[in-house]
């Protein structure tokens, strides 16, 4: 080990972090002063990586949980050879700089995650660790193996507070995830203070009894911090929680207090840390050339690393065929099987959650890559896929069934670090109402444009008994609203097969499926060509009374809805009246103004159907009075009772239609 490299490193981090945070006049510089030898000691001993190519696919991964830090990260980037430069740590913060506020995912290079929102961080550390195992039991084979990487993560106190940490951390223990290993900087600092003002427990015993080994040492230690992590390599069936005590924003005049966690430490305080660190007070962004150095003599060694593993890959490709085209579709997204979609009949009586989960499994026959599961509610979901894989546990890391347990949150942060990791294709599934549990994360993947499948049951008012608790009335919009959230909402089994496809063919956008418990007519559709045109997120059902061109209404319907729509239109015999589903009404809303004329037609009134919250449909109806929707919370009691009870009938809205 060299330790004059790794001193000349993370002084050099602490360096460029005090400038960097100044020069931006905003930012934490606690952490990358006070965990500044970890990173260097990571970056230039620890990771399997080669800083030339970032995307190497066996290389370990770092997943910065506590985002705040961002310039450790981006200052061991630099340093180690990641295609970072100076001048893009002198624009920390800046529009349009590869250093913003918090890592970003695509935007960064050496950067694994998006991260900021605490805890998140190490949940897709959970999921990273995850897909390793599985990808490692379906392509290495005894005489290679090409899968064989670690992931790192570090959190502070504020990730260890938030849930979402806590539920990932109990189902990375209960999966005996051994090449998980997380450092914990131990500072007891966050913004208001010390952490004992609000949080007193002990750490290690909580993660001992999650299932995790739990070392302890110094961060200032490394030939310590090296042994640890060799032990909890060496521990093969638990992930491993390595606690250092720290002293957050080292070397500066207030170190070891709230005063250096979240803010500069102004020109004067800049000054004091570089005398109390021996940097030079003159220079900004100064970097001790021994630091350039050391990477410089390591460029080779990290170079070889994937060499050699491109020599061993190679060797595989050539004994392993097959599995070679099977590895090169899970990456390229790509069938790897055949399989036939469900088919209906118009008076088929199917719940698009059923149909849902007859087309999962015909998606998970066609992807190989498909895997994921449900918050413990495999059953009402219906995501139970039907394989011989089976369920993924310790014992069978071939599984593609997740069984995620009750917790929404972690679950779909873990399919983020899933998908983060490549080579899967993951899809997690609960109600639709809570999606509220799960919704910083879906933000965090659509920021980082990760094409995961949300399969959300349960869709409205009509699921009844449950009562309010459980009717999402304002949340289909509340998904709409988070920027490249598409939001599917099928109106019958033919329109779920579809919405499926669309999914599956998503490319960089996370995909919400709105699915209902109640069954659901399979209905006539007069467009001999809506597979395709539904792809404009809505098309036309009923095309309205061909021998009369004037008409009177357009009805807009999502979901059950189109049924309704369907069934109040019958009771106008005398009306000239149009209904087009529309699957996807924000996708319906950016096409443009030729498309969505054609399929609304010029009608007297345009009316729209859903029962949920009537935000957002101001765009289409004629008017306030022509949207029928549910703006108050329901009722406990059978579906057709409680939409009674909240006048959302067949009957309201054909007299909402003769008005």
């Amino acid at each position: 080990m060299n330790e004059k490299g790794i001193a000349a490193t993370a002084l050099s981090i602490r360096s460029l972090s005090m400038d960097a945070i100044q020069k931006a006049n905003s930012g934490h510089p606690g952490l990358p002063l006070g965990c500044a030898e970890l990173a260097a000691l990571l970056y230039g001993e620890i990771l399997k990586h080669n800083p030339e190519n970032s995307a190497w696919v066996d290389r370990d991964r770092f997943m910065l949980s506590a985002g705040h830090g961002s310039m450790l990260l981006y200052s061991i980037l630099h340093l180690s050879g990641y295609k970072v430069s100076l001048d893009d740590i002198k624009n920390f913060r800046q529009v349009g700089s590869k250093c913003p506020g918090h890592p970003e995912y695509g935007q960064t290079d050496g950067v694994e995650n998006t991260s900021g929102p605490l805890g998140q961080g190490v949940a897709m550390a959970v999921g990273m660790a995850i897909a390793e195992t599985m990808m490692a039991a379906r392509f290495n084979t005894p005489a290679h193996k090409i899968v064989d990487h670690y992931t790192y993560s570090l959190v502070g106190e504020g990730c260890l507070m938030e849930g979402v940490s806590s539920e990932a951390s109990s189902l990375a223990g209960h999966l005996k995830l051994g090449k998980l290993i997380v450092f914990y900087d131990q500072n007891q600092i966050s913004i208001d203070g010390s952490t004992n003002i609000a949080f007193t427990e002990d750490i290690g015993m909580r993660y001992e009894a999650y299932g995790w080994q739990v070392l302890k040492g110094s961060m200032y230690d490394v030939k310590g911090i090296s042994s640890l992590v060799e032990q909890a390599k060496a521990c093969t069936d638990k992930p491993a929680l390595i606690m250092l005590k720290s002293v957050i924003g080292k070397g500066a005049p207030k170190q070891g207090t709230a005063d250096v966690h979240g803010a500069p430490l102004g020109p004067e305080g800049v000054k004091e840390a570089k005398k109390t660190l021996g940097l030079p007070v003159d220079k900004d962004f100064y970097v001790v050339p021994e630091a350039y150095e050391y990477f410089a003599g390591k460029k080779a060694a990290f170079a070889e690393k994937e060499a050699a593993w491109k020599k061993e890959f190679a060797a595989w490709s050539k004994e392993n065929p097959d599995l070679r085209k099977q590895w090169d579709a899970f990456y390229a997204g790509e069938p790897t099987g055949k399989a036939d979609e469900p088919v209906y009949k118009a008076g088929d009586k199917v719940a698009t959650r059923a149909a849902s989960g007859a087309m999962l499994n015909t998606i998970a026959n066609r992807y190989g890559n498909l895997v994921g599961g449900s918050a413990d509610l495999m059953g009402p979901n219906k995501t139970k896929v039907i394989n011989d894989d089976g369920t993924y546990t310790p014992e069978n890391r071939k599984g593609r069934t997740i069984e995620f347990g009750i917790r929404e949150f972690s679950m779909a942060a873990i399919s983020a670090g899933i998908k983060l990791h490549g080579g899967l294709r993951p899809f997690c599934a609960t109600f639709l109402i809570f999606s509220d549990y799960l919704r910083p994360s879906l933000r965090v993947s659509s920021l980082m444009k990760l094409n995961i499948v949300y399969v959300l049951t349960h869709d409205s008012i009509f699921i009844g008994e449950d009562g309010p608790t459980h009717q999402p009335v304002e949340t289909l919009n509340a998904l709409r609203v988070i920027p490249g959230v598409q939001v599917l909402r099928p109106g019958d089994a033919e329109e779920t097969n579809e919405a499926w496809k669309m999914a599956i063919e998503s490319k960089d956008h996370p995909v919400c499926l709105a699915l209902t418990r109640q069954g659901l007519p399979v209905y006539e559709k007069d467009d001999p060509d809506w597979k395709h045109t539904i792809r404009t997120g809505a098309y036309i059902v009923k095309k309205g009374n061909p021998d009369n061109s004037k008409l009177d209404m357009t009805i807009l319907a999502t979901g059950s809805e189109v049924s309704m729509a369907l069934a109040a239109a019958a009771k106008l015999s005398g009306k000239n009246i149009r209904v087009v589903s529309v699957m996807d009404r924000e996708l319906f809303r950016s096409q443009s103004s030729i498309i969505r004329d054609e399929l609304i037609g010029t009608p007297s009134r345009i009316v729209t159907v859903e029962a949920g919250s009537a935000m957002g449909w101001e765009a289409f109806a004629s008017g306030p009075e022509d949207i029928f929707a549910v703006n108050r919370f329901g009722e406990s009691g059978p579906g057709d009772k409680v939409a009674t009870d909240l006048g959302f009938t067949v009957e309201n809205l054909v007299k909402l239609l003769q008005k």
